[in-house]
């Protein structure tokens, strides 16, 4: 499994969103992005996590950031989640994981003894120039959106 590297350009993106309309990477050519890969829409750990963005979605946007997320869930789910939760960030839909392959979040995850395959959480920052400016793996949600965004401010 491979990943890019921080330094390295980011791999392009072409991704249905939640609404279904696609979404480029290079349409946010000149901003810096979040690129963040949860396991699953509606979860504990995930809704708090895309309620952490949409909170801080206004810091983010002062300091020309756009937030994306990214699982393996239908634009139908992502509807769904983004409607129940109010969200206001955009939950781009990798059902055939080719996005998640490029970005090696698609990992061998273990629980309660049993094995499987599963989306790491992980945050790629990428900056206004296309390059990968900061990556956190395995991600703990509490306290994560404040890391990012201390992390944009000091891009």
């Amino acid at each position: 499994m491979t990943q890019p590297a921080i330094g390295e350009k980011a791999p392009e993106i072409s991704l249905p969103r939640d609404g279904g309309e696609i979404v480029n990477l290079s349409d946010f050519a000149g901003k810096k992005v979040v690129l963040y890969f949860y396991p699953k829409d509606d979860t504990p750990g995930c809704t708090k996590e895309a309620i952490g963005f949409t909170d801080s979605v206004d810091a983010f946007a002062a300091l020309d950031t756009v937030i994306l997320g990214v699982s393996k869930d239908s634009v139908k789910k992502h509807d769904k989640f983004v409607a129940k939760h109010e969200l206001k960030i955009a939950l781009l839909s990798d059902e055939e994981g080719d996005v998640c392959e490029r970005y090696g979040t698609w990992v061998e995850k273990s629980m309660y003894g049993k094995t499987y395959m599963g989306i790491e959480r992980a945050t790629y920052l990428i900056g206004a120039d296309g390059k990968i400016a900061e990556i956190w793996r395995k991600v703990r949600v509490p306290g994560h959106v404040d890391k990012v965004l201390d992390a944009v401010r000091s891009l």
